[in-house]
């Protein structure tokens, strides 16, 4: 497939862990000092962090875990790299066991540092076509179900959402068997109409890459998934094509959906896209690439939204060239990942 998704709850915490992780560095007791003084702690690592970007700093991600475990180890250079994505906004990918738990324990924390939480929903039914990152909800009954916790988690705090990376493209490419495709249209579009009623929630529907098709393969299916009452659509999530090249395709894409923005995920596409190697996996942990753009809101083109960093730099695309599972940390990536970005 074009590119590989965050998989379940793969490597992630419980809901209830990363609430108990996240509230520990903000809140304390109520109305003491020491709980004031944490929670002016956090809202200043906000501040000084992903500078540009409206998104909040998960200060106990993946990549600030593994800086922590450089330094108790004495690996300086190595802390250092790692810190060029320990210190950026990414996307949190809502996982399946507590919907509800992980959206209330991200957006809150984005709060308590004035800034928006980064979500991705990924559990459409029939997901990934059965690959790397296959699974999904069991049906559509269990993914409004799913989709239901997440509101509810979100409320009306601060979150932007890329809704369904592959899920539209996947349809057009013919990798989703037919007899789903009316489904998959119905709950994409019924999750668009849900976010949408959401005060704060910007949405953002996954639109594919410059690699991929051409817009006037996508245009209308994006339409009937919803696009239209969305805030727009996302380009090259997970994927590796340039800066430039993912506005070219986004603004062809935006002329043909009524002069829709976008977002463009420029986490890894520092050096552009792998050519070498197998054809059908040269998006699955391609070596030599190196971290783009860092997110932020001042972006080359007015109908740019954002900068985004909607996958997580060194997390694996799937079990190919020695990762790990998709999804799960792989410090030794991240730092190549880093370290081409010097």
């Amino acid at each position: 497939m074009d590119a590989v998704r965050r998989a379940g709850a793969g490597g992630r915490l419980t809901a209830a862990a990363l609430g108990t992780a996240l509230l520990l560095m903000a809140v304390g007791c109520s109305g003491d000092g020491e709980g004031n003084r944490q929670r002016q702690e956090e809202r200043a690592r906000g501040a000084n962090a992903g500078k540009g970007a409206p998104f909040w700093v998960n200060p106990n991600g993946s990549a600030a875990r593994q800086v922590q475990a450089y330094e108790r180890q004495g690996r300086r250079d190595e802390a250092e790299a790692i810190r060029r994505i320990a210190e950026q906004p990414v996307g949190e990918w809502i996982g399946t066991s507590d919907p509800e738990g992980e959206a209330r324990a991200f957006t809150e924390s984005a709060v308590r540092a004035d800034r928006r939480a980064l979500l991705v929903l990924y559990n459409i039914p029939h997901r990934d076509c059965g690959n790397y990152s296959g699974g999904g909800a069991p049906d559509g009954d269990a993914y409004r179900a799913w989709l239901e916790g997440v509101t509810r988690g979100i409320g009306d705090r601060p979150a932007t959402v890329v809704l369904e990376p592959d899920a539209v493209l996947h349809l057009v490419d013919g990798c989703t068997p037919a007899e789903f495709h009316e489904e998959r249209y119905a709950l994409l579009d019924e999750a668009v109409t849900r976010l949408k009623e959401l005060r704060n929630t910007k949405v953002y529907l996954d639109a594919g890459n410059a690699g991929w098709g051409r817009p006037e393969q996508i245009w209308e299916p994006l339409k009937r998934a919803g696009v239209e009452k969305a805030d727009g659509f996302a380009v090259n999530v997970s994927n590796f094509y340039s800066t430039a090249d993912s506005i070219a395709y986004g603004k062809s894409l935006s002329a043909k959906t009524g002069g829709k923005h976008f977002v463009v995920d420029t986490s890894r596409n520092g050096n552009g896209p792998y050519r070498e190697g197998d054809p059908g996996e040269r998006w699955c942990n391609p070596p030599g690439r190196a971290l783009g753009e860092r997110p932020t809101t001042r972006t080359a083109d007015p109908l740019v939204d954002a900068y985004v960093w909607a996958k997580r730099p060194g997390e694996s695309d799937g079990t190919c060239k020695g990762g790990p599972k998709a999804g799960q940390w792989w410090p030794e990536y991240a730092l190549a990942l880093a370290r081409a970005s010097e």
